[in-house]
């Protein structure tokens, strides 16, 4: 019984740390022709790879999350980037800057 407990306790903690609590920022700097800096989102599949293939399988084909391979035919860019701000069902909120969420919103549109 104790062991049945403790492998229940460790899947959950892997599971969970899994889906989220990346804090590994994925933003990188441009300098414009006035030699300012301004900052950019990162790749989507990169960004897709460091922060939701956890839940979402690595070819997005879905595991703890759902199937996001045809995402873009159920979701328009905007609703999709409304998920990955506000989270849905069991997707926590807030797991991309703006920036990021903007980027792989639009590329996860793209999927249908």
């Amino acid at each position: 019984m104790k062991t049945k407990l403790i492998v229940l306790l460790l899947g959950t903690a892997l599971v969970l740390s899994a889906c989220g609590g990346n804090e590994q920022q994925t933003d990188e700097t441009e300098t414009t022709d006035g030699g300012q800096t301004t900052e950019t989102a990162g790749n989507a599949e990169e960004i897709v790879q460091q922060s939701c293939i956890g839940c979402h399988g690595r070819e997005l084909e879905g595991g703890a999350g759902p199937n996001l391979t045809e995402v873009g035919a159920k979701y328009s860019q905007e609703g999709i980037k409304n998920i990955i701000i506000n989270g849905q069902g069991s997707m926590p909120k807030g797991l991309l800057n703006d920036a990021d969420a903007d980027v792989v919103a639009a590329w996860l549109a793209e999927k249908k």
